[in-house]
């Protein structure tokens, strides 16, 4: 499950910025802007964040 916290993390981890985070996961880059203030993810946009990051991951290796 994704959440806000495994999302900073990742950005802390990675370096990225919350925008460009959040316009290559899904193309809105206010998600993590919002999200801090209180936006709750639907499952779908949920499942496209989790892809994004793994497949990032993985292309990090």
């Amino acid at each position: 499950m994704i959440s806000l916290s495994t999302i900073e993390r990742f950005l802390r981890h990675t370096g990225m910025a919350a925008t460009r985070f959040g316009r290559e996961a899904v193309r809105d880059p206010r998600l993590v802007h919002d999200m801090r203030r209180g936006r709750e993810l639907t499952d779908r946009t949920r499942r496209r964040v989790e892809h994004f990051m793994n497949k990032f991951q993985e292309r990090a290796q």
